[in-house]
């Protein structure tokens, strides 16, 4: 027996190194199936992507500084990538899901992303970034939460309800990739959805029998955090809950400075959470809207999505006419306004956007200006495309980040150019070459005539100011330096610029893009590369071991195979529980 106490020290030894080993930051597992399904939100049957069978897919639920495992399964008959919109990647641009860092995932393919929510907080949402996929769904909400340490600025609400809003089209991706690659227009939604349905019968003659609406029930005297997340392709929505404040609380991990609104303009690709009471007498239920904005009333009124919000004590069904949006369909200012009207909670405590550590970023001295202008859909080469700065991206074949890695020549061009360009338009691999721990100033120009959103992976930037006609340097003289919103994603309205500033603290190369997806489709992007010029520096994770290769890299992709340190990596727990299962039945041998 005293052979058998020596295996138990022993043991016990192991287990408690392996503990010491998992003593981490808590790992939270997901398994996307990706596959195609059958569904008639607007009473239309068509084919829309789901994930493990559902659309929308399902909410990420998840807390600051967790790693998050996700192993995707792609059951589609095309490449796929899956992006996490707004969560910063912080050392791992490997894991951004766009085709500037990574390769398809095969149809038929597993892939496993591992990423750290690092030092964020807010709302997200996750989609597939590839071949206008995002027009039949894939997509879902991301939640990160604050670790239990960390205080929000209000009251614990008493529920966590997230809602993705955005215009839909009766055709799948396929065909509307046909459209525009014919060199048409997308032409007016279909409709608006809410959480993947259509709109509650609110008009008869505008909503036709059979449509399912979505319905959010909640209790009386309650304040609910409501994150609500625009995953539209290009229009942008006005969001309101009839007879109800909404508490602007947050934008895309940052805490505001708590306003109400009776509604909000959600341009495409934003994401907002609101405080909100259930403080009405419950007469009735309520509608829940998200209509068109900026455009011809009268022609888009079917264009609108309309949910219900039920108390748990209500009387009896929404009716009469839905609660106004603002009328400025062609005066935008209310809009810019309101806008402007969002601010930061710089006394907030928790986790902050760039610089680490220093929150006075008016101070802080501009390294390098870039302005980027785009313009209506252009010919070239006899195709339709669409610009920044003069340049239609073309993707590159083997991606950007794989292409640093393995020496590939001639994968793209490090000369975007920092005014747009004077000759004419032309269609390149070309990418920003951004400083480390430098501070750019990007100028954002629309001179199209809708609104276009902006986003910038692995970021968070300061949002310091917008207004209407050409920017000029004089224009910095508007720029609010001190509590400017800290967000993933701005809107620029048509014949006006927004102003941004962005901490390169975050190695990889990042894309900047447009959001509305038949402008992203077109070429509206580029990607900001950012590289640590110290050597053995440890500002970036190492490649991961299930890299895959394509372009002048695909003879290096091997069968695939699945990775037993992914497996463990992905599930310490239960490797340690079926280590102690092996020892028990090893030991029940001698007894």
């Amino acid at each position: 027996m005293a052979g058998f106490s020596f295996f138990w020290v022993l043991v016990i030894h192991i287990c408690l190194l392996l503990g010491l080993s998992f003593a981490d930051d808590p790992y939270v597992n997901y398994e996307f199936v990706v596959s195609y399904i059958t569904a008639s939100p607007l009473g239309v049957p068509q084919q829309v992507i789901a994930i493990n069978g559902k659309f929308p897919g399902p909410t990420m639920n998840i807390t600051t500084n967790n790693n998050v495992v996700v192993n995707v399964r792609n059951k589609l008959d095309e490449g796929l990538l899956i992006h996490w919109s707004g969560i910063q990647q912080r050392r791992s641009s490997w894991q951004d899901g766009v085709l500037g860092t990574n390769c398809p995932i095969p149809p038929r393919w597993n892939w496993t992303y591992q990423f750290q929510v690092k030092d964020q907080i807010g709302s997200f949402y996750y989609f597939p970034s590839l071949n206008f996929q995002r027009a039949s769904g894939g997509f879902g909400s991301i939640i990160v939460n604050n670790r239990e340490i960390i205080p929000i600025p209000f009251d614990t609400p008493y529920g966590d309800i997230t809602i993705v809003i955005g215009d839909w089209y009766t055709q799948n991706h396929t065909a509307l990739r046909r459209i525009l690659n014919s060199g048409r227009d997308l032409g007016m939604p279909d409709g608006v959805l809410i959480n993947g349905k259509g709109p509650y019968r609110y008009n008869d003659t505008l909503v036709p029998d059979g449509i399912d609406h979505e319905t959010i029930t909640v209790h009386p005297g309650r304040t609910y955090r409501i994150r609500v997340s625009n995953v539209g392709i290009s229009t942008s929505l006005n969001f309101r809950i009839q007879n109800h404040n909404l508490l602007l609380a947050e934008s895309e991990g940052s805490y505001t400075v708590q306003q109400n609104y009776t509604s909000l303009d959600i341009h495409v690709g934003q994401s907002y959470s609101f405080l909100v009471t259930m403080d009405q007498n419950a007469s009735s239920d309520y509608y829940i809207v998200a209509s068109a904005r900026f455009v011809n009333e009268t022609t888009w009124r079917r264009v609108t999505g309309v949910g219900i919000l039920h108390y748990t004590n209500s009387k009896g069904p929404a009716s009469g006419p839905l609660p106004d949006a603002p009328q400025d369909q062609f005066d935008k200012t209310y809009s810019m306004n309101q806008a402007r009207s969002i601010r930061w909670n710089v006394t907030a405590s928790g986790a902050r956007p760039n610089p680490q550590g220093s929150f006075r970023y008016g101070s802080i001295n501009v390294t390098e200006v870039y302005v980027l202008k785009n313009m209506p859909p252009v010919t070239i080469d006899g195709r339709r495309r669409t610009t920044l700065s003069g340049i239609s991206f073309v993707n590159p074949s083997t991606p950007i980040r794989l292409a640093d890695q393995f020496k590939v020549k001639g994968a793209y061009k490090l000369d975007f150019p920092t005014r747009p360009i004077t000759g004419p338009p032309r269609m390149e691999t070309s990418v920003i070459n951004g400083t480390y721990r430098g501070f750019m100033e990007v100028i954002l120009q629309n001179n199209d005539t809708k609104v276009q959103t902006y986003h910038m992976n692995g970021y968070a930037f300061f949002v310091v100011g917008m207004d209407y006609g050409e920017w000029t340097e004089n224009s910095r003289g508007t720029y609010n330096k001190w509590d400017g919103i800290a967000r993933s994603t701005a809107q620029v309205y048509p014949g006006a610029w927004t102003a941004i500033l962005i901490s390169l603290d975050n190695v990889g190369v990042w894309n900047l893009r447009t959001e509305n997806l038949d402008s992203w489709y077109l070429g509206q992007e580029t990607y900001v590369r950012v590289v640590n010029p110290e050597p053995n520096n440890k500002t970036e994770f190492p490649i991961p071991d299930n890299v895959l290769y394509c372009g002048a890299l695909s003879r290096m992709q091997k069968p695939q195979r699945i990775s037993f340190a992914t497996s463990i990596k992905g599930s310490k727990q239960q490797f340690l529980f079926s280590f102690m299962v092996m020892i028990s039945a090893f030991f029940s041998m001698f007894n």
